[in-house]
């Protein structure tokens, strides 16, 4: 397989994503998310594109404003305040670099890796995707040369800062490390001089991090997991809020019911959905109410095989509940050498998940089997207008 670390992140974000953009190709309109993270990228780009001088802040303004397109905005307030936005981060940019100091080896480098293993050359039978060979690739911002090594960077345009530990166990970052390896390899044995950082250009922070070679290699593991995962994948969509930013509504399951056109629509059922999400609002007490509105909402739901209702006055989601329990004994055999066991002694499922997301990937396989299904139920969530 030929993949890409952002198809891999579209898989974990919603398989049926992944199936409608990487599998069917189907094309979607730029969303103004995107518009907006690729101009500041170009921006940047030129801001540090060898010259004999680097442009200042005045010319970076310049190019960013002439390319700016506000016909993607619908929204006119919407616009400015991105556009606003985006000049406030290019002017925190330069406060805080100086881009005539910066020795760049490379911008928006492309690279290949291949990972996993060739049947034919390894005489080894094929028993899946993990003994297959397959060929990662992806685009890096920008590589600095550094006074004793190299950094590799990755901007973003995202509201969310994550923790520092999370930057340490990020798969993006690893996979681009391995993608910088493969075109310095005599770099594997300064692996403690290579930065790999993502500058979160709306804080105007840079988090950085290190990487070992065992870290690398369980980076390739994990990228056979998920594409043993697509290729036995079913596609199921997943519901969360990049939906509201997502191309596919439109042909997408879960959201089938808010584009049946208002004369197909049960008239009766879109007063269900209005009135059971008035009564959301009031649920102590009407909740003996809302427990029948879920009951006709679900058969009705079942009739249509949909697990999503729209109205005008918004939409209901019904969704599978799984609650699980650990065994506490063999969590505590992953989690207590890594001094984790005393934030989760009552193995909070909250914590557990927190703290699941940043251990080292063999540490968090044998975590995960100590999972068991242990109730499941089914909930509603609404979401209004």
């Amino acid at each position: 397989m030929n993949t890409s670390y952002s198809a891999l992140d579209t898989f974990l974000t919603c398989p049926r994503k992944y199936k409608y953009q990487i599998i069917d190709k189907i094309k979607t309109p730029k969303s103004k998310e995107q518009f907006f993270g690729t101009l500041i990228h170009s921006t940047l780009k030129v801001v540090h594109t060898p010259g004999i001088l680097s442009p200042t802040l005045e010319q970076a303004l310049d190019f960013y404003s002439k390319n700016w397109n506000a016909e993607v905005f619908s929204d006119e307030t919407e616009e400015r305040s991105a556009f606003a936005q985006g000049v406030s981060m290019l002017q925190d940019y330069y406060k805080k670099n100086d881009p005539a100091k910066i020795n760049i080896i490379d911008l928006e480098s492309r690279f290949q890796v291949e990972i996993g293993k060739d049947p034919e050359k390894s005489g080894k039978p094929d028993h899946g995707a993990s003994n297959d060979k397959h060929i990662v690739s992806g685009i890096i911002d920008r590589i600095d040369k550094t006074e004793d090594g190299y950094e590799i960077i990755d901007y973003k345009t995202t509201r969310k800062l994550p923790s520092q530990e999370k930057v340490d166990n990020d798969l993006q970052l690893s996979i681009y490390l391995a993608g910088f390896l493969k075109r310095y390899p005599k770099e594997v044995d300064n692996l403690d001089k290579i930065k790999v950082s993502l500058y979160y250009l709306k804080h105007g922070v840079k988090l950085t991090s290190r990487r070992s070679l065992e870290q690398v290699k369980q980076s390739e593991e994990l990228m056979l997991d998920l594409i043993g995962q697509i290729g036995r994948s079913k596609f199921e969509p997943t519901i969360s809020g990049l939906c509201d930013w997502c191309g596919y509504q439109n042909i997408c399951p879960m959201w089938s019911h808010k584009f049946k056109e208002k004369g197909q629509k049960d008239i009766d059922t879109a007063k269900i959905i209005e009135e059971y999400i008035l009564l959301k609002d009031e649920v102590k007490s009407k909740s003996d109410r809302i427990g029948e509105l879920q009951e006709i909402l679900s058969g009705y739901m079942d009739q249509e095989k949909v697990d999503q209702v729209f109205s005008d006055a918004g939409r209901i989601l019904r969704t599978l509940r799984k609650t699980y329990k650990y065994d506490k004994e063999k969590l505590r055999a992953v989690l207590e050498p890594l001094d984790k066991w005393e934030d989760v002694l009552k193995v909070d499922g909250v914590a557990l998940k927190n703290i699941l997301g940043v251990l080292p990937l063999d540490a968090r396989r044998v975590a995960e089997k100590a999972k068991t299904v242990e109730k499941e139920s089914k909930s509603f969530v609404v979401k209004k207008g």
